[in-house]
């Protein structure tokens, strides 16, 4: 494993469909983004950058056994990014948390 690009899934402790619906939503909240295809645990998003107009890959595949969101993102374009694609993972991550946290009344 590559400790430096590993990013850890998301976690949840609701029902893995509620969590799926909130990480849609999540996404869909996110400016620039749009979702590539979507089935009942995959999920392939694009998201744009504002300046240069550069495109990342956000993957997800949802593993109910383990309650958790696998997340894989790449940079089309390059090795480095200077951070963009960890940042936005983690804000992915917390709108995420946001809405399961909506949607068990919270």
């Amino acid at each position: 494993m590559d400790k430096k690009h590993h990013v850890e899934p998301l976690s949840f402790g609701a029902e893995p469909a509620r969590a799926w619906q909130a990480l849609v939503l999540s996404i869909k909240s996110l400016p620039r983004s749009k979702i590539i295809e979507q089935s009942q645990d995959y999920l392939h998003a694009e998201f744009t950058s504002r300046v240069f107009r550069f495109v990342d890959d956000v993957e997800f595949v949802l593993d109910p056994g383990k309650n958790v969101i696998q997340v894989r993102s790449a940079s089309r374009i390059g090795y480095g990014d200077f951070g963009v694609n960890r940042r936005r993972v983690e804000s992915i991550r917390e709108q995420f948390q946001q809405q399961l946290q909506r949607s068990s009344g919270r």
